[in-house]
């Protein structure tokens, strides 16, 4: 894992690509490299930052430069053994061990035929002296970000958003649709970037540029495809995908942890790991019981302790009671684009405590719930079905009461009342209208009466897009759609992001096993009615993870991998709320309306609506806001 940057034919490249990869050290403390060519009537420049994970010598140093080619990558390849093994039979002579030199090699074999063959998370930057051509590619899935400019024949590239806009902010705009978006979702779509002039690399593509300025795009990989084949096929053998997936993803020749939440997937994942690897320790969250009573947070801790002690590992526990004041500017930096999901904080910091203690690399349940249909709105969904056909004189005095209970007292949370009004806010909406309101922050109305006057057609751009891409598939089950929209949308757009962001700042390596191709195609051979069944969600991994773990863990209520929100906005962030809302950057701008803000400060503070987590990306977006236009 690492920071990549470079430039192609771009004015005054070598020093652009110097300070791009400075600005990129966080993701690479172990190393620094350089390279530097002739390109038809300019120059290519490549600079990384070296996290050293496999091959720990100067074997493995970037970029590598053999015979022709020279290489920036950023990722880990699980099959690199396997692909190694075909490529010395086939006569090619390696010097090190590392995944890189494996996959400059399978380039130089195969050019870009080489990309569906890999397996694992990637993102790089591959020259030809020959022929001056420069190719950037990214993974399957888009685990690994890569983002870039291209100007007049040139392009600049890096991991990280930040690198540009340091380097380009005066030069670079502020996309209103994608702060718009932000809005919708807590995120960014992986689609759009928050600045007009920067694009993101979409998941299973590569993008070639040749010296005469012609551009050329692929794709390798379609997850939609993907989809649609498994679907018509029998379904997999999930417990042996998933036990192969995990110990791929233990390669590595430094030590491996896991997070343990405590929860399905975590605890399935740490399970096989130390079947794998005795002795592997792990790290977990705890939140001070003063602020989880509030939130009213299941007890995750018990569980983590439970499939420690049972496993033989190592259990790290580390209690959330951030100075979030600090943190909020901090983590807005770090993650690149307004993203408001509090769980970006916990990743921090269950990393940084990981690398304090020397690991590296630890693996993530992360995808499971995509993949599987884990989320509460998985099933809300297709109560909602069931909910449609209750006659409305029956549904209208039941919704009346739920709208009239209070979702907090003084002291307490109420959950079960929150989640009442988060399913009835969508319950009798259409398929596609539906779901994204079960997941997204607001409906059209509300996100029409937040915004200034002038955005109201870009407000429904940005819902086509998601109407265009949830019905993009060739899928007639229901609970496969579903998954097939996170696994493009929510996955890319927030978890894989936010993670990446997070984990490299702390100079660690997350590892997703669910996020894997042999995972999703096992995935979507499974029939919706396999996964949901009941109010069971996510029931095939559960009977998959059956055989490795007790009951009371397959079985238990889903935990929370977020944070306790609502203690931290009537507490810590008051204030700071109170000031965003009456003089922020975004309300002087006309981009939100002060009155909506208020509105929903005052909805939360009357303890009627949960708007907490609305509230936490009003600020995530004013701070990224306030850094974004400071800098151009």
């Amino acid at each position: 894992m690492c920071g990549i940057a470079g430039t192609y034919l771009w004015p005054d490249g070598g020093p652009v690509t110097d300070r791009l990869t400075k600005t990129l050290a966080h993701r690479g403390p172990d190393g620094m490299g350089r390279y530097s060519h002739q390109a038809g009537p300019g120059e290519v420049h490549f600079g990384h930052r070296r996290l050293a994970i496999l091959d720990l010598s100067d074997t493995g140093a970037q970029p590598m430069v053999r015979d022709g080619l020279a290489l920036t990558y950023n990722g880990e390849l699980y099959n690199a053994p396997e692909l190694r093994a075909e490529l010395a039979s086939a006569g090619v002579r390696f010097r090190g061990t590392s995944d890189t030199e494996v996959l400059l090699e399978a380039w130089r074999r195969w050019g870009t035929d080489c990309l569906p063959r890999l397996r694992g998370m990637f993102a790089f930057g591959v020259f030809d002296e020959r022929s001056g051509e420069l190719v950037l590619a990214r993974d399957q899935l888009g685990i690994k970000p890569l983002y870039l400019i291209r100007r007049d024949g040139g392009v600049v590239f890096a991991s990280e958003l930040k690198a540009l806009a340091s380097e380009l902010g005066g030069s670079l705009r502020i996309d209103e649709a994608a702060l718009v978006a932000s809005l919708l979702y807590y995120w960014v779509p992986d689609s759009r970037c928050a600045y007009r002039e920067v694009e993101k690399l979409p998941p299973g593509t590569w993008l070639r540029c040749r010296p005469d300025g012609e551009v050329q795009r692929g794709r390798f990989y379609s997850i939609a495809e993907v989809a649609a084949e498994a679907a018509q096929g029998p379904p997999a053998d999930l417990a042996a995908v998933v036990a192969e997936s995990t110990r791929k993803h233990l390669l590595s020749d430094v030590g491996v942890a896991t997070f343990l939440s405590g929860g399905l997937d975590s605890s399935y994942l740490t399970a096989l790991a130390a079947r794998a690897q005795p002795g592997i320790s792990a790290y977990t969250i705890g939140f001070r019981a003063e602020d989880a009573r509030f939130e009213a947070m299941p007890d995750d801790l018990r569980y983590a302790r439970q499939v420690a002690a049972r496993f033989g590992v190592e259990l790290h526990e580390i209690e959330i009671a951030p100075r979030v004041l600090d943190l909020l500017p901090r983590m807005t930096y770090h993650l690149d684009e307004p993203i408001g999901d509090p769980a970006a904080i916990n990743t921090f910091l269950i990393c940084t405590a990981a690398r304090e203690a020397g690991v590296k690399v630890l693996l993530s349940g992360m995808g499971a719930d995509e993949l599987f249909g884990g989320y509460r709105k998985h099933l809300a969904n297709l109560l909602a079905l069931r909910y449609q056909r209750i006659p409305g004189p029956v549904r209208r005095p039941l919704e009346s009461i739920v709208d009239r209970l209070p979702v907090a007292t003084a002291r307490r949370g109420l959950r079960t009342v929150r989640f009442a009004k988060r399913f009835l806010s969508f319950a009798a909406l259409p398929e596609e209208t539906a779901f994204r309101r079960s997941y997204t922050m607001y409906d059209r109305q509300d996100l029409l009466a937040l915004l200034g006057p002038d955005l109201a057609p870009t407000v429904d751009n940005v819902l086509t897009e998601h109407a265009d891409t949830y019905n993009d598939n060739a899928l007639d089950d229901f609970v496969n759609r579903m998954c097939l929209a996170d696994a493009r949308l929510f996955l890319p757009g927030l978890n894989l992001a936010y993670t990446d962001r997070s984990s490299m700042a702390a100079a660690t390596e997350v590892r997703v096993p669910f996020v894997d191709v042999e995972v999703v195609k096992a995935a979507f051979s499974i029939p919706g009615r396999a996964k949901i069944a009941g109010r069971q969600g996510k029931l095939a991994l559960k009977k998959a993870a059956s055989a490795v773990l007790p009951k009371e863990i397959v079985y238990r209520p889903k935990g929370l991998f977020s944070a306790p929100l609502r203690a931290w906005m009537s507490r810590d962030l008051a204030p700071l709320v109170r000031e965003v809302v009456h003089e922020g950057e975004l309300v002087k701008s006309g981009f939100l309306r002060r009155e909506a803000l208020q509105r929903l400060v005052a909805e939360d503070a009357s303890g009627q609506q949960d708007r907490a987590k609305h509230l936490w990306h009003v600020l995530t977006l004013e701070y990224w806001y306030r850094s974004a236009t400071t800098a151009s």
